[in-house]
């Protein structure tokens, strides 16, 4: 018993003198990720929201953003003043001349490759729950496309040789999609061949969202490192600068602390709350409309104004405005009416293009109907893993409503059309509620004069 007893204290005082491992590393990622945020907070802008001459917009996958550039940057920039995109980080060079707008998935990390004093940054967030359904639904989406294959290696081939197509950018190369689309594709095969093997009869009930015989089941993707690794909490991480695609080479070490030690991701929070406060322009997914109007009035009419008033054309002899631009003299209406056909006619082709994708998954099917039979708990599940993603879509709630607010006072005092009506219209919708006040009160008058004359005649 005394041995045992000796054992017993020698174990403390060791553990005492020297710490656990993990008490250690914890300590050790404290220090990395608490020195990170230290550097990181410093303010990039004194005035946030007056464009500069880099555009930077920070694309956050599946928010949307794809319809902003190609129905409102393509519209303003011409392809003369875009940067190269840096989906691999090789092609991006900030040297460029004439480079006016980057548009990439690149995290905030990019901002260390370029002149920060001369760029402002654009970006979009969404819901995290919704942000999640999506990345799943379209990584099934375009991993799907490759089972016209008939195994695999075949589909891996052809994802090969478009990888290596000159001018063509594909999907498999640009982050986060060249992870968790290969990943899905494989997983697509894996379940088709078992149910070959299997054979009929097939019973896959009517939750698209927990098919295993067909797709991934939404509670398996939530959970799979894969998903930890890269989905959730993805806005936070790559605002931040922080996603494994990062530009710096300390983030990574500052991204598995945070991961390992999730108390840590406030001092991440706190970073990329900052960084939304630095930003031109923050828009909301779920607003789309109120989002659109803002971006137009706050960021289109200051590229409008900023390359019009610059040298018309480039010495390559190229147009700093885009020939449709030019043509129509942009302004903030015209470009709101050119917003609506491009996203109408976008849209289409994407649910198309999606349409004929789920036709081989079939019967899964992924509408926001389907959405109702996800279980209380998953949701849940997902709200738990994307913690700081929520708190983050708070605080861009909040900036978002202010911007908004600012920008319809603005509005009131110029004679420029904007939100989705000019001044003119309304002052209009004034002058008519005056009238209809100054109508009311005539009628008002009215009655009072009459009941008073039938007081009168009733006491005489």
């Amino acid at each position: 018993m005394d041995n045992a007893l000796r054992l017993v204290m020698l174990l403390v005082l060791l553990a005492k003198v020297y710490p656990s491992s993990n008490a250690h590393d914890f300590e050790h990622c404290a220090t990395t990720v608490k020195q990170w945020a230290s550097s990181s907070l410093h303010s990039d802008s004194k005035d946030g929201h007056i464009l500069k001459d880099l555009l930077f917009f920070l694309h956050v996958p599946r928010t949307g953003g794809r319809t902003y550039f190609y129905c409102f940057l393509k519209k303003l920039y011409s392809s003369s003043l875009e940067c190269p995109r840096s989906y691999d980080k090789l092609h991006f060079d900030p040297r460029k001349r004439n480079c006016r707008l980057l548009a990439t998935h690149d995290d905030y990390s990019i901002m260390s490759k370029l002149p920060r004093e001369k760029t402002s940054v654009v970006t979009l967030l969404r819901s995290p729950i919704e942000r999640v359904f999506s990345a799943y639904e379209f990584s099934l989406e375009v991993a799907a496309r490759f089972l016209v294959h008939p195994n695999m290696t075949s589909a891996a081939k052809t994802s090969a040789r478009l990888r290596l197509k000159k001018g063509v950018i594909s999907t498999l190369e640009i982050w986060p999609w060249k992870y968790l689309v290969p990943w899905m594709m494989e997983d697509l095969f894996s379940r088709r061949d078992a149910r070959k093997i299997k054979g009929p009869p097939y019973t896959y009930g009517n939750d698209s969202y927990n098919m295993k015989e067909i797709v991934m089941p939404l509670h398996e993707f939530i959970n799979h490192p894969v998903a930890l690794d890269i989905i959730h909490n993805g806005a936070t991480f790559q605002v931040a600068g922080l996603t494994n695609n990062s530009n710096k080479w300390d983030a990574h070490d500052v991204r598995h602390c945070v991961m390992t030690h999730q108390t840590l991701g406030k001092y991440v929070l706190e970073v990329a709350k900052k960084r939304l406060d630095d930003m031109l322009y923050i828009g909301l997914t779920e607003e789309h409309k109120e989002s659109a109007a803002m971006f137009a009035n706050l960021v289109g009419s200051q590229v409008i104004s900023q390359l019009s008033a610059s040298n018309p054309v480039t010495e390559a002899g190229n147009n700093t405005l885009t020939a449709e631009a030019q043509s129509e003299n942009m302004t903030v209406e015209k470009l709101m009416e050119t917003y609506g056909t491009c996203v109408s006619k976008l849209r289409s082709s994407q649910s198309k293009r999606r349409i004929n994708s789920f036709k081989r998954i079939s019967p899964a099917n992924f509408t926001k109907e389907a959405r109702l039979h996800v279980s209380e708990a998953i949701l849940k599940k997902i709200t738990s893993l994307n913690a700081l993603d929520v708190e983050l879509y708070k605080h861009a709630q909040k900036i978002f409503a202010r911007q908004y607010q600012v920008m319809e006072l603005k509005l009131l005092d110029s004679d420029r059309p904007g939100r989705w009506q000019s001044k003119s219209y309304i002052s209009f919708t004034w002058e008519i509620l005056y009238l209809i006040l100054f109508i009311s009160l005539l009628f008002f008058i009215y009655l009072y004069v009459n009941a008073k004359r039938r007081m009168s005649k009733l006491k005489i």
